[in-house]
C-alpha cells in the first residue's frame, strides 16, 4: 500500500527520523532455561497460581532466542531503522552479580551483529522488569545493594557490546518495576507493601544514574537514556476535588519519576503524601540519579481520568466509553501523546525525546485465507503519530518512534490473551504472519523517506 498525500498541510517527519519496533527479552525470547539462565522474577511470578491469565507463562513466549534472525529479516523488509530490545540481566549474571555467563553475552553479541549487518540500528534497553530471583531473595529493589549490582550488570554488557551500539537505555518504565511491582502486586515479585514500594522506587532511579556513568566511562560517545512510561492524568470533571485528585494521581504517576530524573528532586506534595514511606535518600543520591543524559523515551498508550475517592482514599479512575477502547480497554487518546512530549520538553526542557513505545492490543485473528487485517490498529497508529508530527510542527524535539510491538507477545499478567504486535505470532507452531499494520508501517517508512505525508 504506498502512503499518498492526502491533506496538504499535514506536517511531514524529519527525514532523519527514526523508525523502529521494540520488544521484551521475557515477552518474547523463551528459552528461560537455555545457556546458564536461572529464573527471573517473572519466571517465579507466573509459577504462582492466579497471577497470570490462563496461566500461561514466558517459557517459549515467540522464541525469539531461537528465531531472531528470522524476526531481523522481517524488520529488513519492512524497512525498520531501529530494533528496540531489552537485556535479560538472569542470561548474563544468572545470580544477579559475580559469575559472568558468556553464553548469554554471545547471545546478544550475535544479536547486534545481525541487526548491524541488516542496517538496522541495536537500541537495547538493560532492564525491562526481569530483576533476577537470586537478587529478589535477597530484598530484590527495596534493597540499596540492588542498585549497586545493576551498576555492575550495566559495565560488563557495555564492555561487550559498547564498541557496536549508539544508543543505551538504562530502565524501561521505572513505575512499573517498582510501584506495581511491590505496592500493587500485580507485577512480579507481587508485593504490597508502600515501604518498600517507595524505596524500591527511589532505588530503581538511583541505579539509573549509576549505571549512565558506568556507560559513559565505557562508551563516552554512545547516547544515554531512560524510558518513562508517562499517561497524562486528566480530572474527570472541573470541581476542585477532581482537579486536586488529579495532580496527586499525575504525583504518583509521573512526576515522581520525571522530577528526580530531570530536577534532581522528589515532588514535595508526593513525599508529603508518601510521609513515613518516603524514599530513603542519602547524600548525594539525587545528584546521582539526575546524571545527565541524551535523551528521554516516552511510553504512551493512553490517558487517566480520575475523579476524587471518599475522603482519605485513593483518586478512582473513571472508566471511558467501551466504543473507543482498544481490546485491552485502554482509551483511544492520541492527543495525551502529544501532551506527554509537550509536557516534557517545555516544563522539563528535554532536547531529544524518542517515543520508545506506542500501539494498541486487539483480538486479531486470521482470515480464511490466511491473512491478519488489523485496520483498528492501522487507525489507531495513524492517531498517534499524526500528534507525533503535530508536536515536532509545534518545535517539540522528537528524534523517533517505536511501535509496540514487533511481534504478538507475552504481554505480562494477561498472558497471551494481548496481541499488540504487528506480525502475528501462532503461538502453538510459532509461525509468523505480518498483518496489515506491518505493511503500512513498511509504507509509510518509504513514504516517509521520500517526503510524503502521512494519510490522514
Amino acid at each position: 500500500m504506498d502512503v499518498t498525500p492526502s491533506r496538504p498541510e499535514f506536517p511531514r517527519f524529519p527525514p532523519d527520523f527514526v523508525w523502529g519496533v521494540a520488544t521484551s527479552a521475557y515477552q518474547v525470547e523463551g528459552a528461560v532455561h537455555a545457556d546458564g539462565r536461572e529464573p527471573s522474577i517473572w519466571d517465579t511470578f507466573c509459577a504462582r497460581p492466579g497471577t497470570i491469565r490462563g496461566g500461561d507463562t514466558g517459557d517459549v513466549a515467540c522464541d525469539f532466542y531461537h528465531r531472531f534472525r528470522e524476526d531481523i529479516a522481517l524488520m529488513r523488509d519492512a524497512g525498520i531503522d531501529a530494533f528496540r530490545f531489552s537485556i535479560s540481566w538472569p542470561r548474563i549474571l544468572p545470580a544477579g552479580r559475580g559469575h559472568v555467563n558468556l553464553a548469554g553475552l554471545d547471545f546478544y553479541d550475535r544479536l547486534v551483529d545481525e541487526l548491524l549487518a541488516a542496517g538496522i540500528q541495536p537500541f537495547p534497553t538493560l532492564y525491562h522488569w526481569d530483576l533476577p530471583q537470586a537478587l529478589e531473595d535477597l530484598g530484590g529493589w527495596p534493597e540499596r545493594d540492588t542498585a549497586l549490582a545493576f551498576a555492575e550488570y550495566a559495565g560488563i554488557v557495555a564492555t561487550r557490546l559498547g564498541d557496536r551500539v549508539d544508543h543505551w537505555t538504562t530502565h524501561n518504565e521505572p513505575f512499573c518495576s517498582s510501584w506495581l511491582g511491590y505496592v500493587a502486586g500485580v507485577h512480579a515479585p507481587g508485593r504490597k507493601d508502600r515501604h518498600a514500594g517507595a524505596a524500591a522506587v527511589h532505588h530503581v532511579l538511583l541505579s539509573h544514574g549509576l549505571a549512565v556513568q558506568a556507560l559513559r566511562a565505557i562508551c563516552p560517545d554512545a547516547e544515554l537514556g531512560i524510558v518513562l512510561d508517562s499517561w497524562p492524568i486528566h480530572p474527570a470533571t472541573a470541581a476542585a476535588e477532581d482537579i486536586e485528585a488529579a495532580r496527586r494521581a499525575d504525583g504518583a504517576r509521573n512526576r515522581l519519576f520525571f522530577d528526580p530524573v530531570l530536577r534532581g528532586e522528589y515532588p514535595v506534595d508526593v513525599l508529603a503524601w508518601l510521609g513515613s514511606d518516603s524514599p530513603p535518600v542519602l547524600d548525594g543520591d539525587l545528584a546521582t540519579i539526575s546524571t545527565p543524559v541524551d535523551f528521554i523515551g516516552i511510553n504512551n498508550y493512553s490517558r487517566r481520568v480520575v475523579r476524587a475517592g471518599a475522603p482519605g482514599e485513593d483518586p478512582v479512575d473513571v472508566t471511558p466509553s467501551e466504543t473507543n477502547q482498544t481490546g485491552i480497554g485502554w482509551e483511544i487518546y492520541p492527543n495525551g501523546l502529544r501532551e506527554v512530549i509537550t509536557r516534557l520538553h517545555r516544563e522539563y526542557g528535554v532536547e531529544t525525546i524518542y517515543v520508545t513505545e506506542n500501539g494498541a492490543a486487539y483480538p486479531d485473528v486470521r482470515d480464511e485465507d490466511g491473512q491478519v487485517r488489523d485496520a483498528n490498529r492501522v487507525a489507531y497508529l495513524e492517531g498517534y503519530l499524526a500528534e507525533v508530527a503535530r508536536a515536532i510542527a509545534e518545535g517539540a524535539p522528537v528524534r523517533g518512534y517505536f511501535v509496540w510491538s514487533l511481534l504478538d507477545n507475552f504481554e505480562w499478567a494477561q498472558g497471551y490473551s494481548q496481541r499488540f504486535g504487528i506480525v502475528y505470532v501462532d503461538f502453538e507452531t510459532l509461525e509468523r504472519v505480518p498483518k496489515s499494520s506491518y505493511y503500512w508501517y513498511g509504507d509509510l517508512i518509504a513514504g516517509s523517506r521520500r517526503g510524503v505525508e502521512l494519510v490522514r
